[in-house]
């Protein structure tokens, strides 16, 4: 009965509400099939190729109606029927553009469908990197936080020890204040902690419509093989787009020359006389004669084949572009990967020790507690920033396969 009863209950709770922590897999899987950017780019790409099933199409016919040599002076002027030429006429025209025209359409729509797609491949790669991007911001900020909240406990421990040497009269009464004191130091660090969650929990919320967005599980362990990524650059998305848009101008290229060829027309229409004269049928055909090419055709084939040469120099140097970046990213994750290993090995065992050395001669009595509390605050601090030297490590990671490799959510 009580389960009778909360059902409606449960059901009037929005489901983002029951929703649970994201694995890394999972948050970008869920990005990648809710992004409103994406969704626009795949229409976009719905739209190019509705279009092109129009492309290099004959025109709709056209359909004339009017009236032939109709009189308007001498005796049978307004009227109709003394006249014998005087007729009512119907016809039907339909223009036949030249074939290389017809097939550059053609062309042209394949293009557009080609940088339509690749324009969605980017977008879809843009959405993959900045969710893993938030996704590991968020879990070692609430990992650094955790450490320090076990700092802040550890010093309200320590303030108990103090007391007890207080009211036995071996501690000075100013040192009372001194775990005061770190604790107000910790709680700075802990607030700049707290902004960082909030704002990594607020952009992983953006991009998975997860409004209360929280991370579970592990960090990826993304393997960076420069080599293969290097040969894999010529096939990333943002090449490709550009590769793309370099056929599109091949096609507007195209496009342009085929007005060099003449377009002609067939028309045919009926005309209706006064009995007396008996009907009518007339047949057209129509040829453009382009012969000013210089002035007209010319002048925007080379205006397009300059596009087309631009494209493909944009294309050559977004190549080089991105390998710059790429060794540029790779230099930095070995840097970044150095400084963790060097805080693992030994920052983070040498500020451990000290600490450690700094208490005992503290309980000893032979360090003051000002020193051994800076101690730990420095434990502390290398352990955070270890934390965060291993998130640099991972947000590398990530950036560069999400950007040059052929990682898929």
């Amino acid at each position: 009965m009580r389960r009778l009863a909360l059902a409606p209950l449960l059901a009037a709770i929005p489901i983002a509400a029951l929703a649970e922590p994201l694995t890394f897999d999972a948050a970008l899987d869920k990005a990648v099939r809710t992004a409103p950017s994406l969704q626009a780019s795949e229409a976009g790409v719905e739209a190019s190729r509705s279009e092109a099933v129009a492309a290099g199409r004959l025109p709709d016919p056209t359909l004339t109606v009017g009236v032939d040599n109709f009189p308007v002076s001498g005796p049978p002027a307004f009227t109709f029927g003394r006249d014998s030429m005087t007729m009512t006429r119907v016809g039907v025209e339909q223009a036949f553009p030249n074939s290389a025209k017809r097939n550059a359409q053609r062309s042209r729509a394949q293009a557009t469908i080609g940088v339509a797609e690749a324009d969605s491949a980017v977008e879809a790669q843009n959405v993959r990197l900045e969710t893993a991007l938030a996704w590991i911001d968020l879990y070692y900020a609430k990992r650094q936080l955790v450490q320090l909240d076990q700092l802040n406990d550890a010093l309200g421990d320590l303030q108990a020890t103090v007391s007890a040497r207080l009211a036995s009269g071996s501690a000075r009464p100013s040192q009372a204040l001194e775990p005061e004191q770190l604790r107000a130091a910790v709680e700075d660090r802990r607030a700049e902690l707290r902004s960082a969650v909030a704002k990594a929990r607020a952009r992983l919320a953006r991009l998975t419509g997860d409004p209360d967005a929280d991370v579970t599980g592990d960090p990826p362990m993304l393997d960076v093989d420069g080599p293969a990524l290097r040969a894999h650059v010529a096939s990333l998305p943002r090449l490709q787009a550009l590769d793309a848009r370099a056929r599109a101008a091949e096609a507007d290229t195209e496009l342009a020359r085929a007005d060099k060829r003449p377009d002609w027309r067939i028309g045919t229409s009926y005309g209706r006389r006064d009995p007396a004269y008996g009907d009518m049928v007339s047949v057209s055909v129509t040829i453009d004669l382009p012969l000013f090419g210089k002035r007209r055709q010319d002048p925007m084939i080379a205006a397009r084949e300059s596009d087309e040469s631009k494209a493909r120099l944009t294309r050559a140097a977004g190549e080089r572009d991105l390998l710059a970046e790429l060794d540029a990213d790779l230099a930095d994750y070995a840097m970044h990967l150095q400084q963790l290993t060097n805080a693992r090995a030994t920052l983070v065992p040498l500020a451990k020790r000290r600490a450690e050395l700094d208490m005992a001669s503290y309980a000893a009595g032979k360090l003051d507690l000002g020193s051994a509390l800076l101690s730990t605050l420095a434990l502390a601090e290398a352990e955070v920033d270890a934390l965060a030297r291993e998130a640099q490590v991972a947000r590398d990671a990530a950036r560069i396969n999400y950007t040059y490799g052929g990682v898929q959510p």
